[in-house]
């Protein structure tokens, strides 16, 4: 079976994180994505982020980002540079860019420059803060996004400082809303034979996933903070509890589930009580809720619970990261899978894409090395070798 996006090209002009990560995606499910890096700075950034680093010297952060990809190296503010660059985006459908907002105008990077070349051309831009606006020149980056996006005031316990996410969620959040976009402006230029401008921002991806508790505050003066235990604002129980030898996380997230975990907890009389009948009953009783849960979950330890409670109410253990990836259920998954270098040999390990593609098989090809691609593709747009010779001679690639 066919992957769903062989023969889309994308060609794209990011580094560092939330541009690599979308298009990352993309290569995935089997778009060609070239990767235009300048020869005069070692191109993407990422390619020197440690502290971890295979035997060939190549970042595990770059490949993180990066596999499925071709790497042309290109210096857009060449001429010669330019023209290979028109000459491909005349070939392709999109053209995706992580910069600053005010550069992609600069670099003729946006539909009016790009469409006089390939009317169907989609370019999408992935900024910190948008191409207009007071901020367009401000750099910016992921956990800037959290501070000023409220994420921080959301996440740890009440009572210590403020808190970011252990991951770098909104660049790669707006990674994959650039991803989106990308994809949604191909199926609307092919059916109308016109491309178009799509952006996404860093900020603005940042604030639309505060979703309901945006819509809390903006209807009913709501402003939600942090709750203990890493609490649902509204639903209990749906949060930490003890048990024997450590934490589980609890969600009964629907009624049906909070007579099943009293039954389980041998407390069915808990079902019954009025304090504890609702939603509302048990978020106005939750500390008593938590004290009890707390009692009864720590005569046992964890993987016991797991064992009694799983698929019958929603569990899950509070792993790291190494007991996340261990996990035998990952294993069953096929979650880890080997990615190949340039020759054949398996590099590395990685997680695999999280979208599966019934009877295709993906591409596992780690990050490319710098300009591994540059000779095929300007041989594809018809150049000889003497005048790829030549460009490089001249830094233009």
């Amino acid at each position: 079976m066919t992957l769903p996006l062989t023969g889309v090209t994308v060609l794209a002009v990011k580094q560092y994180g939330a541009g690599p990560f979308g298009t990352m995606l993309l290569g995935d499910l089997g778009a060609e994505v070239i990767k235009i890096e300048n020869p005069a700075d070692g191109g993407d950034m990422a390619r020197a982020v440690g502290p971890h680093f295979l035997a060939d010297g190549s970042s595990q952060f770059f490949h993180a980002f990066n596999r499925n990809k071709r790497s042309l190296t290109l210096n857009l503010k060449a001429p010669e540079g330019r023209e290979i660059f028109l000459r491909l985006v005349a070939e392709a459908d999109a053209v995706l860019n992580n910069l600053r907002g005010d550069l992609p105008e600069a670099l003729g990077l946006d539909y009016a420059t790009l469409g006089k070349v390939n009317p169907a051309i989609v370019c999408a831009h992935l900024s910190a803060y948008g191409r207009d606006g007071p901020r367009r020149t401000w750099p910016g980056y992921d956990y800037l996004m959290q501070a000023e996006a409220g994420y921080l005031s959301l996440t740890g316990e009440p009572d210590a400082p403020p808190a970011r996410f252990g991951l770098s969620m909104v660049d790669m959040m707006t990674g994959l809303t650039a991803a989106f976009a990308l994809t949604s402006g191909i199926i609307g230029a092919r059916a109308s034979g016109k491309g178009m401008d799509l952006d996404t921002s860093l900020f603005d991806t940042a604030l639309h996933n505060l979703s309901y508790l945006a819509t809390w505050y903006l209807n009913a003066g709501v402003n939600q903070g942090r709750e203990p235990r890493s609490a649902h604002p509204s639903l209990t129980p749906s949060q930490l509890y003890r048990t024997g030898d450590g934490w589980l996380f609890v969600m009964c997230n629907k009624e049906k589930f909070w007579p099943l975990l009293a039954e389980a907890l041998g407390h069915p009389e808990w079902a019954a009580d009025p304090r504890f009948a609702s939603f509302a009953a048990r978020l106005e009783h939750r500390a008593e809720v938590t004290e009890m849960l707390d009692a009864a979950l720590s005569e046992h330890p964890t993987a016991a619970w797991l064992e009694r409670l799983g698929g019958i109410v929603p569990v899950a253990p509070v792993n790291d990261v190494a007991e996340a990836l261990e996990n035998p259920f990952v294993a069953d998954r096929g979650r880890v899978a080997g990615y190949a270098g340039p020759d054949g040999t398996e590099m590395l390990r990685m997680l695999a894409g999280p979208v599966r593609v019934g009877g295709a098989e993906q591409p596992r090809t780690a990050g490319p090395e710098l300009g591994a691609d540059t000779g095929a593709i300007l041989r594809r747009l018809g150049l000889g070798e003497a005048e790829i010779e030549a460009l490089r001679a001249k830094g233009v690639v």
